[in-house]
Formats: structure tokens, C-alpha cells, sequence
């Protein structure tokens, strides 16, 4: 991907810095106790290199080594930032030396968590901080780019070099102050989270409990209103016919009598001939009756009397 690649090229750049920033820091070109008019303009732009070795750091991929990434990448950060608070480079606040909850990680703060969510006020700061920062960027990237051309060329003069080199470190200066920002935030978020792992962890040696599975159970507002008004949707079968009819049939709604009893695989037609066969042998005299004219009835009425021109 785009970020492996990043960070496959970002690898040799940051051996070279390193190996830049080790040499010049035996050779001593500039120190803290120096004035920075003292400095040389040539050896001004050996100041970014613990800014371009923490960017540098970030770009590395390897996500089981991340915190370990962030937290180099903003002590480069902020070493760049001392050194230049000590040459008088910018007007800015120095941010603390570690990453927020690094030294009482293990202890909870006194005021609780209302003490540690930062005020109103504090957040207003933050962000007009923000807004001035980014303007004095937008600024500074301009007044680089004009001058580019003339420092690369080799046109520009020594007062020219010295401005542009000084520019460049008050842009990393803004850009080491949004990176620590950054990094402190998302420090917090990846030791919650590995807090969160450690406490859910089962102890060493013991198993899972099996749960055993959950009931269905129907979501109403009160008992009293399932029962009056259901669960809102059909409800499913809780007994059979034959179970209902007899339950009735105790209450006395319908005779003991039970339903004739249809054997499998008799249609309705075969069914109604067994039924009138049976009343015939019980001598019903009305069933005898309504037989009887029946069969005379077909006698003098052919099949198919009735219709026009026997079409059906």
C-alpha cells in the first residue's frame, strides 16, 4: 500500500539523519549556550534534524511497535522544540516533556474526571492557538517558496540563506507543536485500549464459562397491557384443534358428541355417501324419504337437464 511504501522509503532517510545527527552533535557546530546570531548560517539547518527524525518516526507502519514509534517521534519533536526555545526561535509554549498520564498512569487523578476534562476556556485558547498557528503557516510556506528558487540556485546571498533557513525552522516549529498534540492523543487512546484488553483477559489457567442460551421473551411495556392488548403481532399456536375442542366440550359449550372422524385418503364425495349410507341403516325416515324422491327425480331427469344445448 501507499503508507508500506511511505514507510519503506522514510527507513534509509532516517538512517541518514540519524547518522547526520550523530556526527554534528560530536562535532559540536552550534550549543545551547551560544547566541543564535553566533551560528553560522550554513549550520542552521543542522537545528531540524531531531524535527525531520521524529517525522521521520511517524511514518514507520508496523502497528505492534506504535506506541513505541509515537513516543520517540515526540521526544524528537520535543527536543527540537527546546533547542529552539533556547535560541529565542518563536514565541510558543513548550509542551511537557513525556505524554499525558505517563508518570501517574497507574494512579487516578485527585479531582476525579470532571478534573481531568479540560474547561471551556482552556479549549477556546487551544483553539485560537490553533487558528494562529495555521495562518502563521499559510505565511510562512509563501514567503518559502519565493525564496526557494534563489537558495537552490545558489543566487541568494548569506543574509538570504540565514532568512530562509530561519523560516523554515519556525515552520517545523509549528508543525512539531501539531504533531505532540497528536501524538499525545492518540497515546491516551492506545493505552485505553490496552488497559481495556488486559481487564477483559480471563486469567491464566481458567476457562470460559459456558452460558447457557437465552429464552425468547416478549418486549411490552407491563404485563398487564400483553394481556389485554398481546405482544402486538400474531401470536403463535399454543394448542391444537383437537385440544380447544375438548377443552370446550368440558366447559359444556358443545355436546359430547365428537366430530366424525375422516379416514385418511376419503374425499368429501365418498364421505357424504358413508353418512347417508349410515342413516339409511338407522331407519331414518326422513333421510329414507329425501333418498326416494331423489331417485325419482333422476328417473325423469336425465344428466345434464337444464342446460341449453347440454353445454357446460
Amino acid at each position: 500500500t501507499g503508507r508500506r511504501a511511505a514507510a519503506e522509503r522514510a527507513g534509509p532517510g532516517r538512517a541518514r539523519v540519524e547518522r547526520s545527527g550523530n556526527g554534528k552533535a560530536r562535532l559540536s557546530p552550534c550549543s545551547e549556550n551560544e547566541e543564535l546570531e553566533e551560528i553560522a548560517s550554513a549550520d542552521l539547518k543542522y537545528l531540524l534534524l531531531p524535527a525531520l527524525l521524529g517525522a521521520l518516526t511517524l511514518k514507520q507502519v508496523d502497528l505492534s511497535r506504535r506506541l513505541e514509534h509515537l513516543e520517540g517521534a515526540r521526544a524528537h519533536f520535543w527536543r527540537f522544540l527546546k533547542l529552539c526555545r533556547s535560541y529565542g526561535l518563536g514565541s510558543f509554549h513548550l509542551p511537557p516533556a513525556g505524554p499525558p498520564g505517563e508518570e501517574d498512569a497507574g494512579s487516578p487523578s485527585p479531582g476525579g474526571p470532571a478534573a481531568a476534562q479540560p474547561s471551556l476556556v482552556a479549549m477556546a485558547s487551544s483553539r485560537q492557538a490553533k487558528i494562529e498557528r495555521y495562518k502563521q503557516k499559510k505565511e510562512l510556506e509563501n514567503r518559502l517558496a519565493s525564496m526557494r528558487t534563489f537558495v537552490e540556485s545558489g543566487q541568494a546571498d548569506e543574509d538570504q540563506i540565514r532568512e530562509f533557513y530561519i523560516l523554515q525552522i519556525q515552520k517545523w516549529i509549528n508543525t512539531s507543536l501539531e504533531e505532540i498534540e497528536s501524538i499525545d492523543q492518540e497515546v491516551v487512546i492506545l493505552r485505553s485500549r490496552g488497559t481495556a484488553k488486559q481487564s477483559s483477559a480471563p486469567p491464566h489457567g481458567t476457562s470460559r464459562q459456558v452460558r447457557a442460551p437465552l429464552k425468547p421473551f416478549i418486549l411490552t411495556r407491563d404485563a398487564a397491557q400483553a394481556k389485554v392488548f398481546g405482544a402486538g403481532y400474531p401470536g403463535l399456536p399454543t394448542m391444537t384443534v383437537d385440544d380447544w375442542y375438548e377443552q370446550r366440550r368440558r366447559q359444556g359449550v358443545v355436546s359430547g358428541q365428537s366430530a366424525p372422524q375422516r379416514a385418511p385418503g376419503i374425499t368429501d364425495e365418498e364421505l357424504q355417501k358413508q353418512q347417508q349410507e349410515k342413516k339409511e341403516e338407522e331407519d331414518d325416515e326422513e333421510a329414507l324419504q329425501k333418498a326416494r324422491n331423489w331417485d325419482d327425480w333422476k328417473d325423469t331427469h336425465p344428466r345434464g337437464y337444464g342446460n341449453r344445448q347440454n353445454v357446460g
